[in-house]
């Protein structure tokens, strides 16, 4: 149920995008990919971007002893 008053959150999607620059769609699926990469490093490195941790098996950069 929602609180009186509220707007549907399909009618105010509608109308930010009606009003929004042409670039909205691209902008947000920048932030989408972005935050998808970033999930999938952090899963294959053991350890979130910034965090040190014994578990590491990897570094975010690519950069690995040779």
């Amino acid at each position: 149920m929602t609180a009186p008053g509220s707007l549907p959150l399909h009618a105010l999607a509608e109308d930010n995008l009606a009003s929004a620059s042409p670039d909205l769609l691209r902008v947000m699926v920048k932030t989408f990919a972005d935050a998808l990469m970033s999930a999938e490093a952090d899963a294959l490195c053991n350890a979130e971007y910034g965090q040190v941790s014994d578990e590491r098996v990897n570094h975010r950069n690519g950069y690995r002893p040779r």
